[in-house]
């Protein structure tokens, strides 16, 4: 027999005695999932354990039957992690390919392990715990991505730094600070996986096609085995959901965005303009024609990553838009995207933890920088309504026509005499001088949530208590 009559003869055998022939080389092509979902692999033999187990205890295949489904099982996963498993497009997918190889190796009792069951709720229920997967390492990630922005943060809760607004020098901050608003923004990424994670954890097994099983299933053993929290309520829903993938994906989008504006930031601080940090050269490389250049390759990388995931996202989001309940063929398109947005975030977070535990920080370019473009005028306008009593417009309009004078003087706001200051307003004492300082600005910031190092160090506490 030909390879083709093999592949036309295992095709007629899977989809049973409706169709005499097999499919064109074309539809085979558009119709195999098997070439990417074999990564389900490892979900789709726990699925098939879990599901023999239960039919042997419900009654409904022998325990002998199920013992050798078992051991079979173990077999092929053994094959597959070993490379061994001769994995085969005209059994279009992961269930069938794992199938027809137990039959291979145990005969007659593999027939038995589809009672009660169809690929439509075995894909949902091996995709589930697929994804289930990727938000526990996603959490794992963002964990140890916090862990080192709070070592960064702890090192600096004092450094000062210029906080900027539209990439133009704002108000002194500390390095401290800034390394905590990351630290915010990746806690709640970890909190929507862990969110996503909670809503997803519901069994499809034992749906069937779309309307339930006639034998009598226990769906409840089924979701405790493969360690969800309940079986799915509806069978149609079971099968036809998707939102687990969309969530996660919405979650990783909103992630790789907040890794895509650290990275940026990296990438100035990086530059000889800035020279705010060093990256480590495990997380940098050179040029072919310019010998003096480091450049921040890694973080660039991850800055472009957004584009494939949010990408991702957008086209599952498209797929699944217009499908009627229940099963649409359509749904084979939903794994390639999670797939590929899955493994880039995962090593986003990865690298970019990398980058914040071996980073350099420049201490010194850092306050120098601060203490540059009348970082510490908001603090003067602040001084004139607390000790002057003016209003905040009018002290905003004095604030800035100092600032004009020491532009025009070429230094800056500290470097004005006090009779230059008095001559614009007369309410200014000698004691403007003292929150002019960058050092005395950030200590003053003591409202919760404020950069003052008292407040930083007090958050760096209380993530370091929440985490452990």
């Amino acid at each position: 027999m030909t390879d083709t009559a093999k592949d036309s003869k295992a095709s007629n055998a899977m989809w049973g005695g409706r169709f005499a022939a097999g499919p064109d080389a074309i539809m085979e092509a558009i119709n195999a999932s098997i070439s990417f979902d074999q990564r389900l692999y490892a979900q789709d033999i726990r699925g098939s354990r879990a599901h023999a187990a239960m039919l042997a205890a419900q009654g409904i295949i022998s325990n002998k039957d199920a013992e050798t489904i078992r051991e079979g099982l173990l077999t092929v996963l053994s094959e597959i992690e070993g490379g061994n498993f001769p994995f085969s497009a005209a059994l279009e997918d992961i269930h069938m390919n794992v199938e027809a190889r137990l039959k291979e190796i145990i005969g007659e009792p593999a027939g038995r392990l589809h009672t009660a069951r169809s690929r439509n709720d075995q894909v949902a229920t091996d995709f589930r715990l697929w994804v289930r997967d990727q938000c526990d390492a996603a959490i794992k990630g963002l964990d140890a991505l916090i862990r080192a922005l709070l070592g960064q943060a702890e090192a600096g809760a004092d450094w000062v730094m210029p906080g900027f607004t539209h990439l133009q020098t704002a108000q002194p901050v500390t390095w401290g600070h800034h390394m905590m608003a990351y630290v915010e923004m990746f806690a709640r990424d970890l909190s929507r996986f862990s969110d996503a994670r909670k809503r997803m954890n519901e069994s499809p097994l034992g749906a069937a096609a779309l309307a339930g099983t006639g034998f009598p299933i226990d769906r409840h053993a089924t979701a405790e085995a493969l360690g969800f929290d309940r079986p799915m309520a509806n069978s149609l829903d079971a099968v036809s959901d998707r939102d687990f993938a969309l969530e996660f994906l919405s979650s990783a989008s909103i992630c790789a965005v907040h890794l895509s504006r650290l990275a940026e930031e990296l990438v100035i601080w990086s530059s000889a303009q800035f020279r705010f940090v060093a990256m480590s050269d495990k997380w940098s490389t050179g040029s072919s024609i310019m010998p003096q250049k480091r450049n921040p390759d890694a973080a660039e990388l991850i800055r472009a990553k957004i584009g494939r995931i949010l990408g991702a996202t957008v086209a599952l989001f498209t797929v699944m838009k217009g499908l009627p309940l229940a099963y649409s063929k359509d749904m084979q398109e939903d794994k390639e995207q999670v797939f590929d947005a899955a493994d880039h975030l995962l090593l986003a977070l990865a690298a970019m933890e990398g980058m914040i535990r071996d980073l350099t920080v420049n201490r010194d370019k850092l306050e120098a920088a601060a203490s540059s473009g009348f970082s510490t005028a908001t603090d003067l306008a602040d001084w004139l309504v607390r000790e002057a009593g003016l209003p905040f417009r009018d002290a905003h309009h004095v604030t800035g026509t100092l600032v004009a004078m020491a532009e025009a003087k070429g230094c800056d706001l500290p470097d004005l005499s006090l009779a230059e200051m008095q001559s614009v307003n007369s309410a200014i004492t000698e004691d403007i001088f003292g929150v002019l300082g960058v050092h005395n600005s950030v200590a003053s910031r003591q409202s919760y949530g404020g950069t003052a190092p008292d407040q930083v160090r007090a958050q760096i506490a209380r993530w370091k208590e929440h985490l452990a």
